[in-house]
């Protein structure tokens, strides 16, 4: 029987640990203490080739198209302020994000990525009532300009056998 190896649960990362601040066109930095979750993700975007001599239809990268979700708690004005802004004059703002994963408890460090050039996108909540919630959130959805991994997980300290 082969020695396999294994992930020690330990340094799984809990979804809790870890901060997200986003930064204004001003430069100012605002905590985002009211996350629930954030996501982030690249839809890789392929074109079809086909060529002569088989029938196989092969794959070409074409593109990485950036975005991200957030579901916050109803109590800041961060987003409702940019839609306004947006509204009244033309301007739409754009916003850093810098995600930082750092469970103390795993031994895999900590994953700190940078989101540039973020822009609202889709149906942004401008007021919100629900009388079978106790906790009022909305959800947001953005577009990405670049992204840079700025600090990287390593490997664990220890495998299972």
């Amino acid at each position: 029987m082969a020695n396999t190896q294994y992930l020690l649960a330990r340094d799984t990362v809990m979804g809790a640990e870890g901060s997200a601040f986003l930064t204004d066109e001003g430069g100012k930095q605002h905590l985002l203490f009211m996350l629930k979750n954030i996501n982030t993700s690249a839809d890789i975007q392929s074109e079809d080739m086909k060529v002569v001599g088989t029938r196989i239809i092969q794959e070409k990268a074409a593109g990485a198209k950036l975005s991200g979700t957030a579901t916050l708690y109803y109590c800041t004005d961060y987003f409702l302020d940019m839609v306004l802004e947006y509204i009244h004059t033309g301007h739409m703002p754009y916003f850093d994000l810098q995600i930082t994963n750092n469970d103390p408890t795993t031994t895999i460090g900590t994953r700190v990525m940078a989101y540039y050039r973020c822009k609202l996108s889709g149906e942004i909540p401008l007021s919100k009532l629900d009388a079978e919630t106790s906790m009022l959130d909305v959800e947001i959805s953005f577009s990405v300009g670049d992204v840079q991994k700025l600090e990287g997980f390593t490997d664990p300290a220890q495998l299972g056998s």
